[in-house]
């Protein structure tokens, strides 16, 4: 069973579809761990009802981006962390974390990436007047996400679409790829751990 970390900056709505789904069902991953960059964030609320404990880094109580990422670098340790799931998370991840999660560190964005990628993804999809947007889970790297795709799911944009109705289905879409791609991660990385030891 990967033991994950999810980072949240928010509401949390992402990290609480992974908690449950992954009681649900058992879907090789448990997230033992929320760790957020807001000491206000929803998600913390959200991880008491759930009984997941959490951690809470201010990043202006840090000198730099590098202390503040080695701050939350010895708590995963602790915690003996395999992955770290970003939902909501909005902050760019820095080589600190990078490193040692190297293609471990997962996100998910309210759009068919390359498209409208960084902030107010689904804003961006009304302004284009596009058809179609949708989600997307990907790897992080150095980059606004940049890293390469995992998954995707198309979400149609109404013409009567409102901010408001367009963010709720794609909210719908989220909570259940997330979760379902996590899994599939884990699955392909217990198999490739399990061939490195008859190999």
């Amino acid at each position: 069973m990967k033991r994950v970390a999810v980072f949240a900056s928010g509401s949390g709505s992402n990290f609480e579809s992974l908690v449950e789904a992954s009681r649900q069902s058992n879907l090789g991953y448990e997230v033992v761990l929320l760790v957020t960059d807001r000491l206000d964030a929803y998600a913390l609320e959200r991880a008491s009802r759930l009984n997941i404990p959490t951690k809470s880094f201010a990043p202006k109580a840090y000198a730099t981006k590098g202390e503040y990422e080695i701050a939350i670098l010895t708590i995963l340790k602790q915690f003996k962390i395999d992955w770290i799931a970003l939902a909501g998370y909005m902050r760019l991840v820095g080589s600190t974390l990078l490193e040692p999660y190297q293609q471990r560190i997962v996100n998910i964005h309210p759009s068919l990436l390359p498209h409208f990628p960084g902030k107010d993804a689904i804003g961006q999809a009304l302004k284009a007047e596009v058809a179609q947007t949708g989600v997307t889970v990907h790897y992080i790297d150095e980059g606004i996400d940049t890293g390469p795709v995992i998954s995707q799911e198309i979400v149609a944009v109404r013409p009567e679409d409102t901010y408001e109705t367009l963010q709720k289905r794609i909210k719908q879409v989220e909570h259940h790829i997330y979760p379902k791609t996590l899994a599939k991660i884990m699955r392909e990385d217990e198999l490739n751990v399990s061939k490195t030891r008859v190999n």
